[in-house]
């Protein structure tokens, strides 16, 4: 697409009277789904630093008249937001301004740039779920993928928020992922309450998932057993559909962990518009501020589909 000015020659039917209406410009947008990725925070920071601390082991024998055991803390891996900025804008030369018959037009070029910063700020949202699984592109503190059967303890050994081997969503697979889950440990071995919060599917799974975790009984089966994912409302926080996941067969569960997947905003979307001196041109521009993190491994479970 041309980068330049809008001039007189980038739709000069415009220029004309009779068009009943233009088209293609703005559409109806998805709700915003990057909430529903991350806990959305703010940050007055240049960046902003997430060190570990590691907890304490569980409480050896004391005998009588024996000292007490004393245990100690460690620092761990440390997580840096380093926001990027994203800016986007649009030149129209006064003569446009002045001989465009149409007053929409103008209204929608800045509906149009805020649709554009939208689907910037979902795609990088979803970005890291899309390559969660490699190191090409993103890791977490401890240098390893997003979703990793090797993350590391500090104190020594590894631990898994990747179902392994990677199966495609269902009854069975979710079962094994949730029971995963549902024996985490922290870094020093110690077993922690880690629960499923909600479920995170491609447009491809959408009725897949809702056929596995709504329906009463046992989905796909003659036996007349319960659903015991839905009896025991498994996903407390839901199925939530992204548009923007490009592999179809991928998901991903977020657990009650605190400190997890975190979006923090340095500064929100704004948008400013001002007129050149020596060209008269109008000048429109948006801009933004953010950075996405995953700082602890335990809050973000997911399976690479097939």
């Amino acid at each position: 697409m041309p980068a330049g000015p809008i001039n007189t020659g980038s739709h000069p039917v415009l220029l004309w009277p009779g068009v009943y209406d233009t088209w293609g410009q703005v559409y109806a947008e998805h709700p915003e789904e990057y909430p529903q990725l991350y806990d959305v925070r703010e940050s007055d920071q240049a960046y902003e630093i997430l060190p570990q601390i590691t907890p304490f082991g569980t409480a050896p024998v004391k005998s009588e008249g024996a000292p007490v055991s004393w245990d100690s803390e460690l620092q761990g891996p440390i997580t840096r937001a380093q926001p990027t900025a994203y800016a986007l804008g649009y030149i129209v030369t006064f003569e446009e301004l002045r001989d465009n018959l149409y007053e929409k037009v103008a209204s929608r070029r800045a509906a149009g740039n805020a649709f554009s910063m939208r689907q910037t700020m979902e795609l990088v949202g979803a970005f890291p779920f899309n390559s969660a699984f490699a190191t090409t592109f993103q890791t977490t503190a401890d240098g390893v993928a997003w979703c990793s059967t090797a993350h590391v303890n500090t104190t020594g050994g590894t631990y898994s928020n990747a179902l392994n081997p990677a199966a495609d969503l269902s009854e069975a697979s979710l079962e094994d992922l949730t029971i995963q889950i549902m024996q985490a440990t922290d870094d020093r071995g110690n077993l922690i309450s880690v629960m499923p919060r909600s479920l995170h599917i491609a447009v491809q799974e959408w009725y897949n998932a809702n056929r596995i975790l709504k329906s009463v009984l046992q989905s796909d089966s003659a036996n007349n057993n319960i659903n015991v994912l839905k009896a025991t409302n498994v996903f407390p926080g839901g199925i939530h559909m992204n548009h923007y996941f490009s592999n179809p067969h991928s998901w991903f569960i977020r657990t009650n962990v605190q400190e997890g997947l975190i979006w923090f905003w340095r500064d929100h979307t704004m948008f400013d518009q001002d007129n050149d001196f020596d060209t008269k041109n109008a000048k429109a521009a948006s801009y933004m501020r953010f950075s996405t993190i995953l700082n602890d491994p335990r809050g973000l479970y997911g399976s690479n589909g097939p």
